[in-house]
């Protein structure tokens, strides 16, 4: 049986191509300001009664954060805010008040459980397809003419590295479910919910074409990330939930394929660093051939399964 679509109403979104691509770019502006500004500032107001010390050692330690527990939690916290608020939750608000429509209408519960099964794993062996622009990306050697760029690229790719072992130095089972709650349920939510359900149908009702705004939705996704040196299996993996989407109609599908992509990459981090597995996830190197070439072939395979299978008819404008 197939999914019943939702007909959201991006029908009644300004028919003038030029106003939606300003609708796109303040929506966008909002989002970027909801996650920067608004809310990492309710985050650090909830946070600070759990650090001990005072507002400005707890500024400093959030620009630049060390291992010690004391500022795990209260990290977290700003982090969760800033994702489930500042990306999610404001931009949501925006969206009813400019385009009228309630954007958690997109989201339908009631789905076939082994769509999602299907989406779980394509998005499982794509990663083995994606190691191989993981690895070119991670390695790229730029011409001397951008060499001020690159080395400003690599500072901010540096940076994100610390930031990443320092989100994913677990010391108890505890820190690891918040990292999941944050990282996984929260950035799953939010971040497809402005690229997937607000971006990418203002970008097809503005071009025309649903290959465009997949794209653009994509590298946007990608580029707000600020890591050039992931920048192009960022975007690869931006396109794949952006067809997702596209062909579910169910904005509930792209959400749980980043669910299913930070989730499994955070649990194998866990276990490389418990010793239960050997395996290191946040190691650029590609996986060997003959397993990107197995995992390419199933996952052309089983996206042509979903496709065929749980495709739904589209929403107006999507």
């Amino acid at each position: 049986m197939r999914p019943k679509v939702n007909q959201y109403s991006v029908a009644e979104l300004n028919p003038s191509s030029r106003s939606l691509w300003v609708s796109a770019l303040l929506t966008l502006l909002v989002a970027v300001a909801g996650f920067m500004l608004i809310g990492p500032a309710i985050g650090m107001l909830l946070a600070l009664p759990f650090f001990p010390g005072t507002a400005f050692q707890f500024l400093k330690e959030l620009s630049s954060p060390t291992q010690r527990e004391a500022i795990f939690y209260p990290f977290f916290i700003v982090q969760g805010c800033a994702t489930l608020v500042g990306l999610g939750l404001v931009p949501a608000w925006y969206w009813y008040r400019s385009q009228q429509e309630n954007i958690f209408q997109r989201i339908m519960w009631r789905v076939p459980p082994l769509s999602l099964l299907v989406v779980a794993a394509i998005v499982i062996f794509f990663m083995g397809l994606n190691s191989v622009f993981i690895e070119w990306n991670a390695n790229l050697e730029l011409p001397e003419a951008l060499s001020g760029f690159e080395q400003w690229a690599r500072a901010l790719e540096d940076a994100a590295d610390r930031l990443t072992q320092f989100m994913t130095a677990f010391s108890s089972p505890g820190q690891f479910v918040v990292a999941m709650l944050v990282v996984a349920v929260f950035a799953g939510f939010a971040e497809e919910l402005v690229f997937r359900g607000m971006l990418q149908p203002l970008f097809h009702r503005a071009s025309g074409n649903i290959h465009v705004a997949i794209w653009l939705s994509a590298v946007l996704f990608s580029a707000l990330h600020m890591q050039f040196f992931g920048f192009v299996p960022r975007v690869l993996l931006g396109v794949l939930f952006g067809y997702l989407y596209a062909w579910s109609g169910n904005l509930l599908v792209p959400m749980v394929a980043h669910f299913v992509n930070n989730g499994f990459s955070l649990l194998m981090i866990y276990l490389n660093k418990t010793q239960v597995l050997g395996m290191d996830l946040e190691s650029t190197q590609a996986a060997p051939w003959p397993a990107v070439v197995v995992s390419t072939m199933i996952t052309i395979l089983l996206l042509r399964y979903y496709q065929r299978t749980f495709s739904a008819a589209k929403p107006q404008g999507q």
